[in-house]
């Protein structure tokens, strides 16, 4: 596979970028001195084996190590800021894992889930309207959440740092000048972002569970666990599509709600945070490199 034909992706951290290749990632990190520290560590596996290559399968796979490889990559940027003698791992990292997928859960599934039914049954709104409404909800708690952490601090810095990741992918895409100034020059919004997953599982989940028809609370509630794998899948499959259709028009008009929605998740990212991207960008690619020289691959 060609270089340019490649599809990176990333997350911002805590004053950092991580990047993820076809066989390793890399996080870059400011640290309180004001260097760079960078991180580099393999994929899992089954990146390289035809697993990946399996529909809606490849989906399940590759956000679950996205939600690992996204945690360990904030526990690195953690450390940094807080030093080394403070080590973040093992069973709390886990924990915290583990409690931030049930609250995500719970809030924004759950929670419009249960109100929708009490609508159903107290308001005697149509089947249709119900799961409209929850599908409102969910949307209404993604968007107003996300838009209330905005106005913290650190969060905006995170926000930024995810603007600097999308500047640095789209101008290595565009086949631009991988510098700051080079990369300064675009945009902030990339089709394939996390957030544009999010919203895709919002709208989606409207079809979805208007499927099963009328259900009781309990397995309404159930049912929205059970069947978040699937959703997350299909998701995944619809991001990819639009991503590599992107230069069509019907794509961008499906991807433009997903585009605006990143303007929430995104802000234009200082100089010195560019500077990170690209280290992190640089260094991935390097790596990759390098290896693939080693092993003899194209």
């Amino acid at each position: 596979m060609s270089e340019a034909m490649k599809m990176y992706g990333g997350q911002a951290v805590i004053e950092g970028v991580m990047m993820r290749g076809e066989n390793i990632w890399t996080v870059a990190v400011r640290a309180p001195d004001d260097s760079i520290v960078v991180e580099t560590k393999p994929l899992a596996t089954f990146y390289r084996s035809g697993i990946m290559k399996l529909p809606f399968l490849r989906g399940l796979l590759g956000i679950w190590d996205a939600l690992v490889l996204g945690m360990q990559a904030l526990t690195f940027s953690a450390q940094i800021q807080v030093g080394e003698d403070e080590k973040i791992e093992g069973a709390p990292m886990a924990i915290t894992m583990i409690v931030s997928i049930l609250f995500a859960i719970g809030l924004f599934f759950l929670l419009p889930a249960g109100v929708a039914f009490l609508a159903e049954r107290y308001l005697g709104w149509d089947l249709w309207l119900v799961y409209i409404a929850e599908g409102l909800i969910r949307l209404g708690l993604l968007v107003g959440y996300i838009w209330s952490i905005s106005f913290m601090p650190d969060i905006r810095r995170v926000f930024s740092y995810h603007g600097a990741e999308h500047k640095t992918i789209n101008a290595f895409e565009a086949g631009a000048p991988l510098t700051i100034e080079g990369v300064s020059a675009h945009s902030r919004l990339h089709p394939r972002c996390g957030t544009a997953f999010l919203l895709t599982v919002v709208v989606l989940s409207i079809l979805l569970f208007a499927a099963l028809g009328p259900l009781p609370l309990l397995s309404r509630l159930i049912s929205r666990i059970l069947l978040l794998p699937l959703l997350a899948a299909i998701s995944y499959e619809y991001i990819r599509l639009t991503g590599r259709l992107s230069d069509r028009a019907w794509a961008r008009i499906l991807m433009a709600p997903n585009l605006a929605l990143q303007r929430l998740t995104t802000y234009e990212p200082q100089p010195e945070m560019i500077e990170v991207a690209l280290k992190a960008f640089t260094t991935l690619r390097t790596t990759e490199q390098a290896s693939r020289s080693d092993t003899g691959d194209d």
